[in-house]
């Protein structure tokens, strides 16, 4: 699948890591490092624009090594870039830690996964089909 991007950061674009990988890792674009305070949020630029087909969205998530080693998460983990979005990917990083974090350019702060979707149309009806589970919820199906 070939997507257009425009690429205005000082970084190589985006690619796979391994014949396998899924995601790939989206860098930081930026003139000076940011420090990000424990429990602080802010918006980091990685100056790529890109036009998904229809049909397709991008989806901006964490990195796993971020998380478990610095405590760096993305709060509307996924984020999704819609096929009609044309702004630049900008990743919305958190300190979860207890430490301040920085960020500096053209560290690897996300991954980007592109996966296609289904557009529904809703259908209204007075009742639905039962199911073993029902309308049980959060823990209902146990602890094992």
């Amino acid at each position: 699948m070939e997507i257009k991007v425009i690429n205005r950061s000082h970084h190589a674009l985006p690619a796979y890591a391994t014949p396998l990988s899924a995601g790939m890792d989206l860098r930081a674009n930026l003139d000076a490092p940011i420090e990000l305070a424990p429990l602080a949020r802010c918006v980091v630029p990685t100056g790529l624009f890109i036009a998904l087909p229809a049909g397709y969205e991008a989806q901006v998530r964490p990195r796993s090594g971020l998380a478990l080693k610095k405590g760096i998460g993305l709060l509307n983990a996924p984020g999704t870039i819609d096929a009609d979005y044309r702004g630049e990917i900008g990743v919305i990083l958190v300190n979860l830690s207890n430490e301040p974090f920085v960020v500096n350019d053209g560290e690897r702060i996300a991954q980007l996964v592109v996966a296609r979707h289904e557009t529904v149309e809703w259908r209204p009806v007075a009742t639905l089909d039962d199911t073993d589970r029902g309308a049980g919820g959060f823990g209902h199906t146990g602890v094992e």
